[in-house]
């Protein structure tokens, strides 16, 4: 399937990310978190003790990013994302890594996951998955996802976080979140991790033919 370019999207905690990877396996296809591009982007801009919706301190921290950010364990969790949906509101930090994205699916095809895939990064990809699930049980999947890593955190103010990180990225005015208008649309919200990987399969299967 060389060439061919998957496009996953949807809002945090959707479960397309674990998705995404699973079929990038399963189709031979090289995968990427385009989401860790932003989360390095917004660290960078907090070790630097700046505040992420610094237009020009955000740019600057994108064109120096490099392949060893993106292997940061600190890249994850309430700060990263809400640094990571900051800098992304920002256009100029968006050019910025417009064609690292192009270039890596380009190359050899790839499945790629994030926010825009399918109507900014690929609109012209053979297959589109817009990957969604209820607010609550988003949250419930990063409350779990962070007391597996030993992180405390509460449920509420978890749930308070997504619908904050949503509502910021569904009203930025460059590349809003929503899906492409030929996305296939997959709720998550009442599938475990095995069936929502094979209905996607199946998905992504039956629109290549």
């Amino acid at each position: 399937m060389t060439g061919i370019v998957v496009a996953v999207d949807g809002p945090a905690a959707a479960g397309k990310g674990t998705l995404a990877r699973r079929l990038a396996a399963a189709l031979n296809l090289p995968y990427l978190d385009t989401g860790l591009l932003y989360r390095a982007v917004g660290r960078r801009v907090l070790d630097a003790g700046a505040d992420p919706r610094d237009a020009a301190l955000a740019e600057a921290a994108a064109r120096a990013l490099t392949p060893a950010d993106l292997d940061r364990t600190d890249l994850r969790g309430p700060m990263a994302d809400m640094a990571a949906s900051a800098v992304a509101a920002i256009p100029a930090v968006r050019a910025a890594l417009l064609d690292f994205q192009r270039s890596f699916g380009r190359a050899r095809g790839a499945v790629l996951d994030g926010r825009d895939i399918g109507t900014v990064v690929f609109p012209e990809a053979r297959v589109k998955l817009y990957v969604t699930a209820s607010v609550e049980e988003r949250a419930r999947r990063r409350f779990l996802e962070l007391q597996g890593r030993g992180v405390a955190a509460d449920l509420s103010q978890v749930e308070a976080e997504i619908r904050g990180r949503d509502a910021q990225d569904a009203s930025r005015p460059v590349a809003p979140l929503k899906p492409a208008a030929d996305a296939i649309l997959l709720d998550t919200t009442n599938l475990d991790a095995e069936a929502a990987f094979a209905a996607a399969l199946h998905l992504v299967r039956g629109r290549l033919g």
